[in-house]
């Protein structure tokens, strides 16, 4: 589905707009069982967990196919678990190396955290930005504020709900103040608690 929709809606996407970037595509997969261990615990800090930046990309991975495991974080409580990088496309033409090192560094570039974080930002963000959306979405069709949908269980929100609602894409267009900040990954605590008034008075019109 990546490479047979995705990849090729973003190619006409970017056509469209007469651009041709060269496009490495990578799947970060954090939904898995496997997991890293220290042959000689000694190595390892006080939880026993792998150092962050630790890297296995031979035995256990496809045999041909570029794929890798990264622990890029601290794991201070409990086992760690890495997070699986897939390359799908890459006209780059990265090296193994080149590659694990980049995404580890970028892991240290995550706003919310002074060290590095188990996945590399730019999925993080667009996580974190999706969930937001989602907030909004089910506080403009339940006319409730974003900080009252976040209190609401997800179980509640229906399909039916979702598809009946309007799609208008006006109606979650960015304050113009907005659009060239990642509001997304202040904390909860900043951006939450307001009120539907917020829609028509400044941060959304």
């Amino acid at each position: 589905m990546v490479l047979n929709e995705e990849l090729l809606d973003l190619k006409m996407a970017l056509q469209k707009i007469k651009k041709s970037p060269v496009i490495t595509l990578i799947v970060a997969q954090k939904r898995h069982q496997t997991r890293l261990f220290l042959e000689n615990k000694s190595d390892g800090g006080p939880t026993g967990n792998v150092s962050p930046g630790s890297v296995v990309d031979t035995t256990i991975v496809h045999p041909f196919e570029f794929d890798f495991y990264l622990c890029s974080h601290y794991g201070s409580l409990g086992t760690s678990k890495p997070t699986h990088y897939y390359v799908l496309w890459d006209e780059h033409g990265f090296t193994s190396d080149d590659l694990q090192k980049r995404i580890y560094h970028m892991c240290f570039t995550f706003a919310r955290c002074t060290k590095p974080v188990s996945l590399v930002p730019p999925v993080y963000y667009a996580d974190l930005a999706a969930y937001r959306g989602r907030l909004y979405y089910e506080a403009v069709v339940e006319g409730q504020s974003p900080a009252s949908a976040t209190s609401s269980s997800s179980s509640s929100i229906s399909s039916s709900l979702f598809s009946a609602a309007s799609l208008d894409p006006n109606l979650f267009k960015l304050h113009a103040d907005l659009e060239n900040i990642m509001f997304f990954c202040l904390n909860c605590c900043i951006i939450a608690p307001c009120s539907p008034s917020l829609f028509t008075k400044g941060v959304w019109r």
